[in-house]
């Protein structure tokens, strides 16, 4: 089944266009990497698959469903990009992570059995249960985006939507992020993440796509870490030179690199 479709999608802010004629599909199961360098227009791309902003052209399908008639959200699970969960918010980890229930429950049904096991299970998968009832603000960065995603977890989505969910975060949350993901893809999964390079969740992408300048510049195997060369038989599968023109930092020279 195809979990996202996109079909001739444009959109733009102001009068300017940042996304062109952009098609894309990602079917149930897949774990999809989206590419690209600040400005390319990537997080702009999932942001409008999930009517987060409006496309100026094109279509887009959830779920076999067109996005503007789409409502069964609680298959949907989102991550923003780098969204503090303690920013002023005086709640603990454990209520945090509940709020995922809501789409799901309903705003005024009050949370039963199910739901306090969905949340335990998802604290679990990122390594943070022995935090529950601790005040998000006393969490660092990285524990905080783990929050954020136990959070999309609990609401037991069948896609996952992440916006550069390691981007400024340290290597142990990038690993306890990896590992979870991991196992929601085991279970079968959909994926769609944004990056500007991969690291440890490298290993689980199936298809990576490059966005330059509101277009896909490539679509293939993810690219190889810097520093390793390529078979020189399958070059067609890597073309060094849009990637490097994207400023992907998996393969670009480390003084072309640019922050997430």
């Amino acid at each position: 089944m195809t979990v996202v479709d996109v079909r001739h999608l444009a959109v733009g802010y102001d009068g300017r266009e940042i996304l062109h004629d952009v098609s894309l599909a990602v079917s149930g199961g897949e774990v999809v990497a989206i590419l690209g360098a600040n400005g390319s227009g990537k997080s702009t791309l999932i942001r409008t698959i999930l009517g987060l902003v409006p496309a100026a052209r094109g279509d887009i399908d959830l779920f076999g469903t067109a996005q503007r008639k789409f409502r069964d959200w609680a298959r949907v699970g989102y991550v923003p990009q780098r969204l503090g969960a303690g920013s002023g918010v005086p709640a603990t980890v454990g209520e945090v992570v509940a709020s995922g229930r809501l789409a799901r429950r309903g705003i005024f049904r009050p949370a039963g059995t199910a739901d306090r096991a969905a949340v335990t299970a998802a604290l679990e998968d990122v390594g943070l249960l022995d935090r529950i009832a601790d005040p998000v603000s006393t969490l660092s960065g990285g524990q905080q985006q783990r929050t954020l995603i136990a959070r999309a977890l609990a609401g037991k989505p069948d896609l996952l939507v992440l916006d550069e969910p390691t981007a400024g975060v340290d290597a142990a949350s990038q690993e306890a992020f990896a590992a979870a993901l991991g196992r929601f893809a085991a279970r079968g999964g959909t994926i769609l993440l944004v990056a500007h390079e991969l690291g440890p969740l490298r290993p689980l992408i199936d298809r990576a796509v490059v966005v330059h300048e509101g277009r896909i510049a490539h679509e293939g195997v993810p690219p190889e870490p810097a520093g390793h060369h390529a078979d020189p038989g399958h070059d067609h599968v890597h073309p060094h030179a849009a990637l490097e023109k994207a400023g992907i930092c998996e393969w670009a020279p480390a003084d072309r690199m640019t922050a997430g």
